[in-house]
């Protein structure tokens, strides 16, 4: 069985993935690589805030202050490498 705190990190960071996709749309393809960016940002962000000892918005043992920021950051560099472009008139 999972610990608590990796249930909770899973959560939030499935929570970023989805909310960034209600805000900008798309199909399902995109929301799953919205979750996979989430959860590999927020990954990130957490392995990087404990190797720099960082205190920033600490809830337990999850980082969320820097967690969240890279999880928002996957998220956006995800977004503007998939974005469809249109051409030009």
């Amino acid at each position: 069985m999972p610990r608590p705190v990796f249930t909770f990190a899973f959560i939030l960071a499935t929570l970023h993935g989805a909310v960034f996709h209600i805000i900008v749309g798309g199909d399902v393809r995109r929301l799953a690589l919205f979750m996979l960016a989430a959860w590999s940002g927020f990954a990130l962000g957490q392995m990087m805030a404990n190797s720099l000892e960082l205190r920033v918005l600490l809830v337990g043992e999850i980082h969320l202050g820097p967690a969240s920021l890279c999880a928002l950051v996957a998220l956006v560099l995800v977004h503007l490498l998939t974005r469809s472009q249109s051409p030009p008139r």
